[in-house]
């Protein structure tokens, strides 16, 4: 599909229900390249409320929205078991499409998501906040360089306290329910197993404990997970959603080097901290003393999410690879899957390759 003569990415949007859509309309009023055009909401009320705050037309039919010549490209933000359905009706209309996360809820959709982007030869994106952040960007690169040498026990916390605010943990809130969202470690995990992908690779195999520990308002509240990588990396995902504090959110210990990230998820972020604290420290051999870098230790996660839409408007434009592929959000549901199953059958579960 042509975009507009001034080259402009005309923009729509399937479903307010996932917030951080809010956050991404927010940030493309400042980019002279990108628009958001209309938008269409299965809850009629929200979705008209929505587009009078940002001033852009709402369509009562999602087919009228994705018959409208005057749009190239749209966001998935509806609950994550309408993903399937709403990116093949935007392919066969020949919109691209940027997915927010989770992919899907099962493997049958992902894959139904992979093959619908080929056949429609649509420009696909997932809208992972993490691979956006440069605090994660320098690990990745420091990681790839082999700054630490041969890396042993990678644990990463992905932490929210949502549970334990009665805003969110309202009955009808879709995020808690187990049909359409199927549980908060397939919620938010989700982030962090991409991470982790996004690190070391395809894991191996996983053991897991995901329970409700201290609430009964969603089917699981905290979950740990040990993945085991290609070169035997152990990596700790720590997913939970009823932490009220927090600070160090990455470790990664190698054999010659070992990196800590502070203030890197939502607890650790929204509290005060001291000004001097870094955001990224690494330790040497070679050195045998901690350097830090130079990069924003005050990052809100709010910033975070506000960053996606730039490198996927520069994808769409030709400018960029996307943020992840289909078939990298595929990999990170297979590993949240068996992770829930090592959960419920007490046993490793092994990937297939």
């Amino acid at each position: 599909m042509a975009m507009s003569s001034d080259n402009v990415v005309r923009i729509g949007v399937i479903s307010f229900a996932h917030g951080h859509v809010n956050a991404y309309i927010e940030s493309i009023k400042h980019f002279n390249d990108a628009l958001v055009i209309a938008a269409w909401d299965e809850d009629r009320e929200r979705g008209m409320a929505r587009c009078q705050q940002y001033g852009i037309a709402y369509e009562r039919n999602l087919d009228d929205l994705l018959q409208r010549e005057d749009i190239d490209a749209v966001f998935v933000t509806s609950p994550t078991n309408q993903h399937a359905v709403h990116v093949v009706a935007a392919a066969q209309a020949g919109k691209h499409v940027l997915l927010q996360k989770p992919m899907a809820l099962t493997l049958t959709d992902c894959d139904t998501i992979i093959s619908t982007v080929k056949r429609y030869g649509i420009k696909f994106s997932m809208c992972y906040q993490m691979r956006v952040d440069p605090v994660n960007q320098k690990i990745k690169a420091l990681l790839d360089e082999g700054a630490l040498g041969k890396i042993a026990v990678v644990r990463r916390r992905h932490a929210i306290n949502a549970l334990l605010t009665p805003g969110f943990a309202r009955s009808g809130n879709w995020h808690i329910d187990p049909v359409q969202n199927m549980g908060m470690f397939m919620d938010d995990a989700s982030h962090a197993a991409d991470w982790f992908y996004w690190m070391l690779g395809r894991p191996v195999s996983v053991m897991a404990e995901i329970d409700n520990i201290v609430t009964t308002v969603a089917p699981d509240d905290n979950g740990i997970a040990i993945y085991r990588f290609a070169k035997k990396e152990m990596g700790i995902l720590l997913n939970s959603s009823t932490m009220l504090a927090a600070e160090a959110t990455t470790e990664v210990y190698g054999d010659q080097g070992v990196l800590v990230q502070n203030y890197g998820d939502a607890p650790s972020s929204w509290l005060p901290h001291p000004p001097e604290a870094p955001a990224l420290k690494m330790y040497q051999a070679s050195a045998r003393e901690w350097s830090s870098f130079d990069l924003p230790a005050n990052r809100q996660q709010a910033e975070r999410i506000k960053a996606v839409p730039r490198p996927l408007i520069d994808y769409l434009q030709g400018r960029a690879e996307p943020l992840a592929t289909a078939e990298d959000g595929r990999v990170c549901i297979e590993m949240v899957l068996a992770a829930y199953q090592s959960a419920r059958e007490g046993r490793r579960i092994h990937f297939s390759r």
